[in-house]
């Protein structure tokens, strides 16, 4: 399927070209350019998948279905928006001194070379090319967070490669623990790591090597997930890095990770025949969700709090993949769509509103409706998006995982409503003064990108109100495979 070489073509292209043009004046325009044809060529090959079903490509190396290839095309098309977003950001950033030519055009190539890492780990039906890819996307992002080559970016790089590199050791660990359980069913046929064929002689795996394979992969790639405890790196990796890094390392990456879990977790529902996975799924969630709630009422960072608040609600996704059946596995692939469209949002706003007013400190961040009514509203709106205010998307998914919650697990539901409540009132108390309070700030030099803010939000309103049909039929098929 050349459809597919086209998407990771692309950004693969993008990143070579940007490496030796990135700090030209219109390398942020290429970036648009690589981005957008990305985003062009994963809608063919969504289209192709619809019509034509599950497929493979270049001799099973890649298995497109209906559970990668929907956050194949979310995935570019946040790219897109975030490079759109970027323009104007960055060239403010340049006018203030803190992006010199070289670390244009290290970002511009990074940014390309990130969004190709994660549609390889998306695309490849190879358990090891997955870790691959995922390890790249660590590589890369230590790069982009580090951009701005401060004490405290570096400090932050530092501590997301160093987490995130024990993580991902382990789940190489659990890998070749996999590779070992398949071994012994495939006789050595070359395609013990395709998660095809994986899933297809799952039944027959050694549950006792599955069990601690299982174990090893969920800590690896859910530290790439943030989940409580193995967390530390998102918040300052958040706080320090470009803010467009920011929102992919928020509506994308987190995801990516998620999807890794996922396709671990068929293979151990299968082998086991038990609930093991979902459990250990519910609680790490569970925890993640609680923990975070409570530690977004200490933050005074803007970029820090939205950071809590992506461990918040990675942790309920999670929780709601643990829960499995077709209603929590709906909620949560509806869940994964709206965050990553209303967080990247969010942090499109809060980036604009952090350069006006020079700080990220919330306490210095005031009235955004008078200096930028755009970039105000857009807080605003997105901040009562992500916390669950109906008719946005994040309501009518959580309002699946809490009903469910109740139903199946109860004894769960008291801790996510108390969670959900304590959330809403930290961010909305600081939120509303930042938008509301007053202030005397001068308006930013290159005006602000406010389209890629009010689409997210639209797109998220909408997927609140109502669902297209073809897209309700991609989540219910989703969440028939994941299972549970």
């Amino acid at each position: 399927m050349e459809t597919l070489l086209f998407v990771l073509g692309i950004p693969l292209a993008g990143s070579l070209v940007l490496a030796a043009f990135g700090h030209r004046n219109w390398a942020m325009e290429l970036n648009v350019v690589f981005s957008f044809f990305t985003f062009i060529a994963a809608c063919v090959l969504t289209v192709q998948v619809i019509a034509g079903g599950p497929q493979f490509v270049w001799d099973r190396a890649f298995f497109i279905d209906a559970l990668n290839v929907f956050l194949v095309a979310l995935t570019a098309f946040v790219g897109f928006t975030t490079a759109l977003f970027s323009r104007p950001y960055m060239r403010t950033e340049r006018d203030h001194g803190k992006m010199t030519p070289p670390r244009l055009r290290l970002y511009h190539s990074m940014y390309q070379l990130f969004s190709f890492t994660m549609l390889l780990a998306l695309m490849t039906n190879n358990m090891g090319i997955l870790w691959v890819a995922m390890e790249a996307a660590t590589l890369t992002t230590v790069l982009l967070v580090s951009v701005y080559r401060t004490a405290a970016s570096l400090e932050a790089a530092w501590k997301y490669f160093i987490l995130c590199g024990v993580g991902i050791a382990q789940a190489l660990f659990g890998t070749v623990l996999l590779y070992m359980a398949a071994e012994k069913v495939s006789g050595g046929e070359g395609a013990s790591l395709l998660w095809t064929h994986l899933d297809a002689v799952k039944s027959q795996l050694d549950p006792r090597i599955i069990t601690l394979a299982f174990a090893f992969l969920f800590i690896g790639y859910g530290t790439k997930v943030g989940l409580v405890p193995v967390h530390n790196w998102l918040p300052d990796a958040h706080a320090e890095g470009p803010t467009p890094v920011s929102a992919v390392l928020s509506g994308l990456l987190l995801n990516v990770a998620l999807y890794a879990i996922l396709r671990c977790k068929v293979l151990t529902d299968g082998a086991l025949h038990s609930a093991l996975a979902g459990k250990m799924m519910m609680g790490f969630g569970l925890v993640s969700v609680v923990a975070a709630a409570f530690l977004l009422t200490r933050q005074k960072d803007a970029k820090r709090m939205f950071a809590y608040s992506s461990i918040e609600h990675m942790g309920l996704m999670t929780f709601a993949f643990g829960l499995g059946g077709p209603i929590a596995n709906y909620a949560g692939l509806l869940h994964m769509t709206v965050h990553s469209l209303i967080k990247s949002a969010i942090f499109f706003a809060v980036g604009h509103a952090s350069q006006k007013a020079g700080t990220q400190v919330m306490e210095e961040i005031r009235g955004l409706i008078k200096t930028s009514p755009m970039v105000g509203w857009g807080l605003m709106l997105g901040s009562l998006a992500i916390l669950g205010m109906p008719p946005f998307g994040v309501f009518a998914s959580e309002f699946l995982i809490i009903t469910t919650a109740m139903r199946e697990q109860p004894w769960a539901t008291p801790f996510l409503l108390v969670a959900l409540g304590v959330a809403f009132a930290s961010v909305f108390s600081r939120v509303q003064p930042m938008v509301f309070g007053d202030t005397s700030l001068k308006r930013l030099p290159h005006p602000p990108a406010s389209i890629p803010v009010f689409v997210h939000l639209g797109l998220g309103l909408m997927l609140g109100l109502y669902i297209p049909p073809y897209l309700d039929t991609w989540y219910r098929e989703a969440a028939r495979m994941i299972g549970g």
